[in-house]
């Protein structure tokens, strides 16, 4: 059974309301003519299966019962044009987004995404329950053998993230086995990993209990018709004359509908959103951290993705829309914030020249925040000896610190004000529309798995 993130939670309420109302029918067939689908486009259906029997569990788990599986339109066929609401925050998100790529020209790019890219994936993450400050993070990414569990799943996070990116960038047509290697590498040496790159062939399940969907909340499709379903939706993902703002969000919505691994269906979700982006062209150069804003409205996130399976697609698009352009211009004002930590750390070593190992390392520090004598004399091209002169200068004027006190060989170097900048940035980030300051809500307590 599938742990309960937001987006979970969101299929449990649109379930809720569809079970509690006896014209079901009446409430879907309205998607497909509104919508303008093709014809042919198959209206969300409930269908009967019948649970076989445990053999271990409660009572009723061991018995055989009837449970009814939910299958969702197709969105391969959509052809709609938007209007009102939808369109002005589609237009607005694509000007926030067009904005932010050219804000970055002159800069050095990799100093510029990666951080972003790192708030992306902790966001994401953290919507899962899976919790890690940027230093954290940094440091697993360093040395991942040492990380521990959750740390490690952060950081699957971070390299799906950019195994997305990276696909989107191609600009090609996106396949079935690019997002397995998403999922792959999502999970790759986490306790989860053997579900990773795999299509589920049984039937998952979202509340009650974890050893059979007897009091379950959401049944997804059937493991019959997931293949299917991921086919009509990779089909959607690779149009290219409908606005890339709401591709992204029904992609994304659709995904988690679909809930067609194991585990890590959020996650593998959110990173999909990038692919639509990057490939579309809005994100040429930076991700928006559009998980950070997402986690921090949670009933909004979650009202709009009930929105999206009961059919009032625009106003899911308007949620996604309006979160894309926040956390566009929010990208904007991170950067503002580290030019001026970098200016300052230049100004506290001496203000080296411009093209001194001392310069270039604190220059690097939002792309390689941990950094040793090794990793140095790798990245700017010089003698490990120079890069270690020039670590211990910086150290010795308190521009960065060693991470293990003591050792003098093998050491790495950090600076704390970094981290704290950037967890604070994705603080700020998740304060609510009211400014009552709450922090983003990570998924309730999770029921066991399956």
């Amino acid at each position: 059974m599938r742990p309960q993130g937001l987006a979970s939670i969101a299929i449990l309420a649109s379930w809720r309301a569809l079970r509690q109302n006896e014209h079901y029918e009446r409430i879907y067939s309205f998607p497909c003519v509104a919508l303008h689908w093709r014809k042919d486009c198959p209206l969300p259906e409930l269908v009967d299966r019948v649970w076989e029997g445990s053999g271990y569990g409660a009572r009723r788990d061991r018995r055989p019962f009837r449970y009814q599986a939910f299958i969702p339109d197709r969105v391969g066929g959509w052809d709609r044009p938007l209007a009102g609401r939808a369109a002005e925050a589609v237009a607005a998100a694509t000007a926030a987004l067009g904005n932010l790529q050219a804000a970055g020209a002159g800069h050095d790019l990799e100093a510029l995404a990666a951080p972003l890219l790192r708030s992306e994936a902790l966001g994401s993450s953290f919507i899962e329950g899976l919790r890690a400050s940027n230093k954290r993070l940094a440091l697993a990414a360093y040395e991942p053998l040492a990380a521990d569990g959750t740390a490690r799943a952060v950081l699957g996070n971070v390299r799906a993230m950019e195994r997305a990116v990276g696909i989107g960038t191609a600009r090609r047509c996106l396949r079935l086995e690019d997002l397995l290697d998403i999922h792959r590498t999502l999970l790759e040496g986490t306790s989860e990993e053997r579900y990773a790159g795999v299509i589920r062939e049984t039937q998952n399940w979202i509340g009650g209990r974890g050893l059979s969907p007897a009091d379950a909340v959401f049944v997804p499709p059937p493991e019959d018709r997931v293949r299917a379903l991921l086919d009509d939706l990779i089909d959607f993902t690779n149009l290219d004359d409908l606005p890339a703002i709401a591709q992204a969000a029904i992609a994304h919505a659709q995904f988690e509908t679909i809930h067609p691994f194991g585990d890590g269906n959020g996650r593998a979700g959110r990173c999909l959103i990038h692919v639509v982006l990057r490939r579309r062209g809005l994100t040429a150069l930076f991700v928006p951290p559009v998980s950070v804003v997402l986690a921090t409205d949670a009933q909004r996130y979650i009202t709009g993705l009930v929105d999206f399976r009961e059919g009032r697609i625009d106003d899911w698009i308007g949620v996604f829309a309006d979160a894309i352009t926040t956390a566009a211009e929010a990208a904007k004002q991170l950067w503002a914030q580290i030019d001026g930590l970098l200016a300052d750390l230049i100004e506290r070593a001496g203000s080296p020249r411009a093209d001194s190992v001392a310069r270039k390392i604190i220059l690097g520090l939002p792309a390689q925040p941990v950094i040793s004598a090794d990793t140095a004399a790798a990245q700017y091209k010089v003698t490990p000896t120079a890069a270690r002169a020039a670590l211990n200068r910086l150290e010795e004027t308190g521009v960065l610190a060693p991470t293990r006190v003591g050792r003098r060989r093998d050491r790495e170097w950090i600076n704390d004000a970094l981290f704290q900048l950037l967890d604070a940035f994705e603080h700020d980030l998740a304060q609510p529309p009211d400014g009552k300051g709450a922090r983003p809500t990570p998924s309730p307590t999770r029921p066991p798995r399956m």
